[in-house]
């Protein structure tokens, strides 16, 4: 089982692995520690530009930021959409429903996305 500090170093390693998505290296992202969501499987992560956390520019927030979940006992990152709720998105994570797209898990030590 991961502790609180390696969940968040492998999502820091994800936003990271991400950085072409959100405009390259031109553009900071940063973990929104206070809204860390904390489940017995695992940690959920919300994210945003360092520069709109700054200026409060809206210009600058990132757009289609979902969040994240890094699983306790793979390391696993499962990412969630913007379509639905984070609340839907949780819910299905947790029964098991939860669809299948070609980036929705990314294994930190394969440096790898895969549907499953």
């Amino acid at each position: 089982m991961l502790t609180d500090k390696e969940m968040l170093r492998i999502a820091e390693r994800y936003l990271k692995s991400r950085a072409e998505k959100f405009g390259g290296a031109d553009i900071e992202v940063v973990i929104l520690t206070d809204h860390i969501i904390i489940k017995p499987y695992g940690n959920i992560y919300d994210y945003q530009s360092k520069e709109f956390l700054l200026t409060g520019d809206f210009n600058k927030t990132l757009v289609g930021n979902a969040s994240f979940l890094v699983e306790k006992k793979t390391g696993r990152v499962v990412s969630f959409g913007t379509a639905m709720d984070l609340e839907d998105y949780i819910k299905a994570y947790e029964n098991g429903t939860l669809g299948k797209t070609l980036t929705r898990y990314w294994y930190p030590d394969e440096d790898r996305f895969d549907y499953k």
